[in-house]
Parts: C-alpha cells; sequence; structure tokens
C-alpha cells in the first residue's frame, strides 16, 4: 500500500525496510529508490528542485542511461549531472551522481549531490582579488591625492571645502562599491532556490519602485508602473527586490532630467515578465553583450558622475540565472533602453492577477 505525505515531506511505500528509510533520510545528500517500470518507492524532499522529474517519473535522459548500465553490469556507477535551473537562462545545476544496485530484481539507490554552490565559490574566490582590487585602486587613490592637496591649501579655506567635498563624493562612491561587491559575493555563494518562498512580482515591483523614489525625485525624473499583471514565482524576496531596485535605479541614472521610467509585468507562458524602460541615452549594440559583466560601464564618465560601480547590472543578471531566469535588454541610441528581467511562474500558482 503506497503512502504519501504533503509533496513538501517525505514521500515513500511500506514495501522498504524502516532502517534504510531512516538512513536515507539522515543523508546530507538527495536520495530516490528506483524499481523497474520507473516506478519510485522513495524519494527525498529536496529531489524536486534538480527538475529532474516529472509526474513522478525520471525525465533526464542521462540519468536514466545511467541506470539501465547498473541495472545491467550489477556495479554501483558514479558520474556527474548538468540540468537547467529553469525552463529558460544560461542557469546550470552541476549534480553529483552515483546509482547503486540494491537486489538483482532492478531496484537501484540513486544519490544526488549538488555540486554547483561549491563550484560557485571556488569562481568567485579565483577572481575576486583581482576585480576588486583593480577597482577599489580609484577611489582609494583619489582619497590619498584629496588628503594631501587639503593639506597644501590649509590656508586657503574655499580651496579646502572644495577638496573635502569632493572627498565626501569620493568616499561614498567607495562604500556604494564596497556594499555592492558585498551584496555580489552573497548571490554567488548562496543558492536562493534552497530555501525558496513564494514571492508575489506585485510586491517586488512596488517594494523596488518605493526604494528607487528619492533619486527619482532629485533628477526630476517620474517613475509610471503601468499594466501589472500578477504573478507567484519561487525564491529569494530581498534578491528579487534588489534586482528590480537595481534595474530602475540604472534607468533613473542614465536618463536626462524630466523624462520618465515606466514598469510593467505581464505573463508570457510559464514565465512572469518585468520590464523596466527609459527616456535614455541608450547603450550602443557592441556593448550589449558585455553590459551584465562585473565592474564592465558603458560609459564610465557618466558612472563617476551618477556614482555608478558597474555591479548593478551583474547583480541583476545572479538573480535571474540563481531563480532559474534570465534578463534581456533592448536599446537604441538616442531612444532609451529596455531591460526585461524573466522568472519562472510557480507551477502550483493558481493564476491570480491584478
Amino acid at each position: 500500500m503506497r503512502f504519501r505525505r504533503k509533496s513538501s515531506e517525505i514521500s515513500f511505500v511500506d514495501e522498504l525496510p524502516d532502517i534504510l528509510i531512516k538512513t536515507l533520510m539522515s543523508l546530507e545528500v538527495e536520495s530516490l529508490v528506483l524499481i523497474p517500470g520507473e516506478r519510485i518507492l522513495f524519494q527525498s524532499s529536496g529531489i524536486n528542485v534538480f527538475g529532474i522529474l516529472k509526474d513522478e517519473r525520471i525525465i533526464n535522459e542521462d540519468l536514466m542511461a545511467l541506470i539501465r548500465v547498473v541495472r545491467r553490469t550489477h556495479e554501483t556507477h558514479r558520474g556527474s549531472l548538468e540540468v537547467a535551473r529553469g525552463p529558460i537562462g544560461s542557469g546550470k545545476r552541476e549534480l553529483k551522481v552515483s546509482v547503486t544496485p540494491l537486489n538483482d530484481e532492478g531496484m537501484v539507490l540513486i544519490l544526488l549531490a549538488d555540486e554547483s554552490e561549491a563550484r560557485r565559490i571556488d569562481a568567485v574566490r579565483r577572481d575576486f582579488v583581482a576585480n576588486v582590487s583593480h577597482e577599489l585602486k580609484t577611489p582609494i587613490g583619489a582619497l590619498g591625492l584629496l588628503s594631501e592637496a587639503i593639506l597644501g591649501a590649509k590656508d586657503e579655506p574655499q580651496e579646502v571645502i572644495r577638496f573635502a567635498s569632493r572627498m565626501h563624493n569620493e568616499a561614498k562612491r567607495l562604500a556604494d562599491l564596497v556594499q555592492e561587491i558585498i551584496d555580489l559575493s552573497r548571490l554567488q555563494s548562496s543558492d536562493p532556490l534552497q530555501k525558496a518562498f513564494s514571492v508575489e512580482i506585485i510586491d517586488v515591483v512596488r517594494e523596488a519602485v518605493d526604494q528607487a523614489q528619492f533619486s527619482s525625485e532629485q533628477r526630476g525624473i517620474t517613475i509610471e508602473i503601468g499594466d501589472i499583471e500578477n504573478a507567484i514565482v519561487i525564491g529569494d524576496r530581498e534578491q528579487l527586490i534588489t534586482a528590480v531596485h537595481n534595474l530602475v535605479e540604472n534607468a533613473v541614472n542614465y536618463s536626462p532630467e524630466n523624462t520618465k521610467v515606466s514598469i510593467v509585468t505581464r505573463r508570457n507562458g510559464d514565465l512572469a515578465e518585468i520590464s523596466v524602460t527609459d527616456q535614455g541615452i541608450g547603450i550602443a549594440e557592441g556593448d550589449l553583450n558585455r553590459i551584465f559583466e562585473r565592474f564592465y560601464r558603458v560609459d564610465p564618465a557618466r558612472s563617476r558622475m551618477t556614482g555608478g560601480t558597474g555591479l548593478g547590472l551583474s547583480i541583476v543578471k545572479h538573480v535571474a540565472l540563481n531563480h532559474g531566469g534570465d534578463v534581456k535588454v533592448w536599446s537604441k541610441i538616442g531612444v532609451g533602453s529596455t531591460f526585461t528581467l524573466q522568472l519562472p511562474i510557480a507551477e502550483d500558482e493558481e493564476g491570480k492577477s491584478e
């Protein structure tokens, strides 16, 4: 007789010994027990995150090929799988897999470990020092020069005020850069889908716009929330707000005064799309493929003027990929740009909209 609990818990049948079930539930890796006919006797609670199951069947062909080899040879085989984090985007999971025969009738034990986070952390460590040291040299060097200038102009009050004002701006730029480096490193070293929650798109948009109101008002730019088609996605609410906020701030910083930035959301099949459109300077076609790189700036002079760090769009890209989504851009010089954040809609969403 089959026994099933809620999808967020463990499910199994009473054909398996209790000691085996307890052992599997204590492991730090995810597990499956499969019998011929591809019937799942046991699955651990986190297995659905990997996207290898649909309707209680294994849909990953590479994994099924490995299972067939184990049944034919009656020996344990190990390997690795690369699976998509979501239906779009280039985000991938790297899974370490072990398949072991449990009897001569074709029952197998499948162990899956997500190696993506460890590999991501290693990659961050490798290039963190090179990137950060290069970017920090500019404001630190400027602060040193300005402090020397103040010492040399100590008997000229107006010059002291001028240099001190520039020091203040450089110090703020340095603080912003350090904070965004911290934010980016956190994104690269954590997986929002491991401890994910349901998040409403409309809630994300409203919070992101609220956070951008001060800077937009300072520049005389109107942020307009247009047509909103609500949807529920799975992920980290704060990361999603940060991504949308960065898109809005980017639009504000690269728009002329007294123009408009608009935000709309729509459902496109299984995707929720958040589009931020500005009437700004636009992006040259040659730069479009690089704008999501860390520290890349289309217009370095304007970035210095607005306090841009070159990390905002990189953070957006990381948030999108970490949530199994993507970010697209359309732009034309002198017309403006539209950035669209795409996220998978929750499978069990009831389809409510506003």
